[in-house]
């Protein structure tokens, strides 16, 4: 019997919990971690929404071998925040946080060759773990893109600008270009004051040297701001506008951002259905 861990991680990978667990997992399977028991899929299906709401975890294969019906593999696992998780075991996440955690994990498959019992065991947060540059191709990478919108959205420079390098420049078009990673967030900072952004992503390309994102920006004012540069807003209103967003990458993180609109902005009036 040969299990293919390789396509399993690939799945896993995916995000898509529930095709994982229908592919590799047997109907009586159970999980034993540090975080309890989870018995059948029910039960995983359990453990995995608890444990990935607001957070993506990307395997990253260090070694793994099978015998018979048992596989063994260590692993480095990447978990990227894209939303408040001060619950979450390893230690509390904010957007834009993103850790590693060495795991050992021991599966037991059926006659069918799905994992009928896996256990785990982890090491403390960032010990003896390999690590990737932030921001590239990697699914894991392109998970971290996501932790960097949120961050940015959530209006967090000091999570945000960790994915910068420190000559970061940032060419909107709109405003003249601005230069370092302090000049980006001061700029923000007093924007997010009258007028806050956030980021939904549509889609991504990603290589080790830049990231192209289809992306809509919309802009809530939370204070009148008449000489928003976008538009006039008062409270309350809100405006969208589609955009394609150039990251250039060294080493992982940002050194330049260029932004275009692919579309004319939209404003919808507070109180306007």
């Amino acid at each position: 019997m040969t299990f293919d861990y390789e396509a399993y991680v690939a799945d896993f990978l995916t995000g898509d919990d529930e095709a994982l667990i229908k592919r590799w997992f047997a109907e009586d399977c159970a999980m034993e971690s540090g975080s309890g028991t989870f018995e059948g899929r029910d039960g995983m299906r359990r453990f995995l929404a608890w444990a990935h709401d607001g957070v993506r975890e990307c395997p990253r294969i260090v070694s793994y071998v099978q015998q018979s019906r048992d596989v063994f593999a260590e692993i480095d696992m990447d978990f990227h925040a894209t939303k408040p998780r001060p619950d979450f075991p390893f230690q509390p996440l904010l957007p834009g946080d993103s850790i590693t955690v060495k795991f050992l994990a021991h599966y037991v498959l059926n006659e069918a060759g799905q994992v009928w019992r896996l256990k785990t065991m982890t090491w403390p947060v960032g010990k003896g773990v390999t690590t990737l540059p932030p921001l590239g191709p990697h699914p894991s990478q392109r998970a971290a893109y996501q932790a960097y919108t949120a961050a940015f959205s959530a209006g967090d420079p000091e999570r945000y600008t960790r994915f910068y390098t420190d000559d970061v420049e940032l060419l909107l078009g709109s405003v003249p270009p601005m230069q370092g990673k302090q000049a980006i967030a001061d700029f923000y900072t007093a924007m997010f004051e009258r007028v806050r952004e956030s980021l939904t992503v549509h889609s991504l390309e990603a290589s080790e040297q830049e990231i192209v994102s289809d992306t809509t920006s919309r802009f809530t004012a939370v204070a009148d701001a008449p000489d928003f540069v976008v538009g006039p807003l008062s409270r309350g209103d809100y405006t969208e506008v589609r955009v394609v967003v150039t990251y250039a990458l060294r080493e992982g993180l940002i050194e330049r951002i260029s932004v275009r609109r692919a579309g004319e902005p939209v404003t919808v009036r507070a109180g306007q259905p």
